[in-house]
């Protein structure tokens, strides 16, 4: 019997702070909920999903490289190292794996330095600014364009 397919779910810094940080920008969703969501959705549709939360860019570039061994796709909500990270980019793009960019808020009605994306352009999918339910979206919508 065949394994279902797999996607790996990050989340980068702060999101652990998902239902207590800035609920008004955030919402009072968990991380936990974010992560059930994300299963529920993607189990309805065949796939399976391994998630991974850090505030540390090393571990979040390290899980995505793994992610070579035993993923076909990736949802990504890197929080602030959506504006930073060339590095973050560079893992993204050289694991060769079809990604979803995910922001709960809308980064384009915030403060001007939250516009830039260093993902924007290799993303095969972007939602932004759904709250937690742009994750299921995400996800459908990844599957959809593989």
């Amino acid at each position: 019997m065949t394994a279902n397919p797999r996607l790996l779910l990050v989340n980068g810094p702060n999101l652990n702070l998902l239902g207590t940080r800035e609920p008004d920008v955030y919402g009072t969703a968990t991380l936990a909920d974010v992560e059930r969501l994300t299963a529920e959705v993607a189990g309805s549709l065949g796939y399976e999903v391994r998630a991974i939360q850090s505030n540390h860019e090393g571990v979040l570039i390290d899980a995505i490289h793994e992610a070579r061994a035993d993923c076909v796709g990736i949802v990504i909500n890197p929080g602030g190292l959506t504006h930073t990270s060339v590095a973050l980019r560079d893992a993204l793009t050289g694991v060769s794996l079809p990604f979803a960019e995910v922001h709960i808020s809308d980064v384009y009605a915030r403060e001007e330095f939250r516009h830039h994306s260093y993902l924007h352009d290799v993303a095969a999918v972007r939602v932004i600014g759904r709250g937690i339910d742009g994750y299921a979206d995400a996800v459908r919508e990844l599957i959809g364009s593989l």
